[in-house]
C-alpha cells in the first residue's frame, strides 16, 4: 500500500511523502524486488519526495516470498528514507506496545521530541522486552510464519468456493482481501439490500456473529479484510458461516 502525504509550505520549503507499506494491510500484497526498482526509478526522478517505509510485516512472508526494502534496491534513497518497525507482528508482542524507526538523524531527534512530550515515551520492560526479542533466537519466527500460511491457505481456499467472492492470494501479512462486487444489490434472509460492503459486514455480524472489517474504511471497495491471526478451528468455523450467509442472499 502507497500514499502520498504532502506538508504545507513552511517558509520556502515543501515536504513531500511516500508512505510506502509492504506487505500491506489490509491486502496482505507485497512487492518484489523487480517491481520496487520500477518504484526507486521513480523516486529518483524526484529527489523531493521523502519516503516512509513501513516494514512492520517483514518476517510474515509466503511462498518463498522475499522481502526487499526500497533501499536495498535503490540505495541511493537511503538518505531520505524512514523505516518505520516494531514487535507486534514477526515477535507476536501486540500488547507491548513497541515500535521504532531509522533515518536521517535531523528527522529523526524531531520524533524523538514529539515523541517524548505526546506518549512519555514506553516503559523501560516493555523496551527491555522489545531487546530480547530482536536480539534473541529466531527460530520461532520461521516456525510461526509456516502456521500463518497454513492458515492462509485454509481461508483463501474456503473463500474461494463461494458464489460472490473473488479471494486473492496474499503474499504476506496475515490478511485476506476478498472482492464481493458479484454481491452488492442482493438481499439478506431478514431483507437488508447489500448496498456495500459496508452493508455487507454489518449484516454479517448481525446474521451469522462473524465480524469482518469493510474495504471502505481502507479506502477500496466493494472488499472486506479478514484477520487469520488466529486458531484453525475459528477460521474454519467463520468461513463456513460466511459461505451459509452468501448461500442465503437472494437477488
Amino acid at each position: 500500500m502507497m500514499k502520498l502525504l504532502s506538508q504545507h509550505p513552511i517558509g520556502s520549503h515543501t515536504q513531500i511523502w511516500l508512505i510506502f507499506n509492504s506487505p500491506s494491510n489490509p491486502t496482505g500484497a507485497a512487492y518484489s524486488a523487480e517491481e520496487l526498482k520500477m518504484l526507486t526509478d521513480v523516486l529518483l526522478e524526484f529527489p523531493k519526495v521523502n519516503i516512509l517505509s513501513d516494514d512492520i510485516y517483514e518476517h510474515l512472508t509466503f511462498d518463498d516470498f522475499n522481502f526487499v526494502t526500497l533501499v536495498e534496491v535503490e540505495p541511493k534513497l537511503y538518505d531520505r528514507t524512514v523505516t518505520c518497525n516494531g514487535v507486534s507482528k514477526g515477535y507476536a508482542m501486540t500488547g507491548w506496545r513497541i515500535g521504532y524507526a531509522g533515518g536521517p538523524k535531523k528527522i529523526i531527534s524531531a520524533m524523538r521530541k514529539i515523541q517524548s512530550q505526546s506518549t512519555s515515551n514506553p516503559c523501560t520492560i516493555s523496551q527491555w522486552a522489545a531487546l530480547a526479542a530482536l536480539t534473541g533466537p529466531k527460530d520461532f519466527i520461521h516456525e510461526n510464519k509456516y502456521i500463518f500460511e497454513e492458515r492462509r491457505n485454509l481461508v483463501v481456499k474456503e473463500l474461494s468456493t463461494i458464489d460472490g467472492i473473488s479471494c486473492p492470494i496474499p503474499n504476506g501479512a496475515f490478511y485476506v482481501y476478498p472482492d464481493i462486487s458479484k454481491l452488492i444489490g442482493k438481499k439478506t434472509q431478514s431483507g437488508n439490500v447489500i448496498s456495500n460492503d459496508e452493508q455487507f459486514a454489518l449484516s454479517l455480524l448481525e446474521e451469522k456473529n462473524v465480524a469482518v472489517v469493510f474495504g471502505a474504511a481502507f479506502g477500496l471497495s466493494p472488499n472486506f479484510r479478514i484477520s487469520f491471526a488466529t486458531s484453525m478451528d475459528e477460521l474454519q468455523t467463520a468461513c463456513d458461516r460466511i459461505s451459509s450467509f452468501c448461500k442465503n442472499l437472494v437477488d
